[in-house]
């Protein structure tokens, strides 16, 4: 089946929003609730095989707080803190200090030139998605996605493939159709078991991870002064010589 449309993960993939954005506005909000917390750049990259924000600190207050004790409505003090962390992320993204990575918005202008679809499929917060989108973006690039599927509209999170299996429902389309970007092993899992294809554009965080069954993993989408790096991945060794330096739509549909 001919490519129809393209979806898109959030955090890692559009932007590099975990390290210096999510990171930094948790850390704020630990400060903010006068914990003592705090998330280093090493046992972040940790805590991100936990797929969301909640359940990231519910994780961390298990595996790493056991002298502490939790205040007796856990889940209205991590609602809270979470909350708390979102005003600080949009602040954040607001202030233009977490631009798109190389090559996406010339790939989405491609891809709306080109009559491709385009989704979000993310678990990340839909607040904090739709901030990141109208700053890089513009206003109006909301419109340009027909489904942004994100943070609580599914219970399980990636690597389930909920969030994924969704995003097909809006659409209206096959997986055969689609592909899909991410960056880290629990989206590819999740790409994997909705049978979607994905391709990866790793980050320093997910650099090492295992991208089994990945269509293609590139250090990026690159642009044509930035050429992209194909890692591993279906015909990488005779697509080497052969590839363009960064990932358009006619590359997508020569897969």
């Amino acid at each position: 089946m001919s490519l129809q449309a393209l979806i898109f993960d959030v955090d890692g993939t559009l932007a590099h929003t975990e390290r210096d954005g999510h990171r930094v506005a948790f850390n704020q909000a630990f400060t903010e609730a006068g914990l003592d917390w705090h998330w280093s750049v090493e046992q972040y990259g940790q805590l991100l095989e936990v797929a969301g924000g909640k359940e990231r600190i519910h994780h961390y207050m298990q595996a790493f707080c056991c002298d502490w004790q939790p205040p007796e409505d856990v889940q209205g003090f991590v609602a809270d803190l979470h909350a708390a962390k979102n005003k600080h992320y949009q602040t954040l993204v607001a202030e233009g200090v977490i631009p798109l990575r190389p090559g996406v918005k010339r790939l989405l202008q491609d891809a709306r030139e080109g009559g491709i679809r385009l989704a979000i499929a993310t678990t990340s917060d839909l607040p904090n998605a739709i901030a990141l989108l109208e700053q890089t973006l513009g206003p109006d690039s909301l419109d340009w996605f027909e489904t942004i599927a994100a943070g609580d509209i599914v219970t399980a999170k990636k690597p389930a493939p909920d969030i994924y299996n969704y995003a097909l429902q809006q659409l209206a389309l096959p997986s055969s159709a689609c592909l899909v970007f991410e960056d880290s092993q629990v989206g590819c899992q999740a790409a994997c078991a909705a049978s979607l294809r994905s391709i990866i554009t790793v980050n320093d965080y997910t650099q090492h991870q295992d991208f089994t069954g990945a269509l293609m993993v590139l250090d990026g989408l690159g642009e044509p002064h930035q050429p992209m790096t194909v890692l591993a991945g279906v015909g990488a060794a005779d697509l080497a010589d052969e590839i363009t330096d960064y990932v358009d739509i006619a590359f997508l549909q020569g897969l």
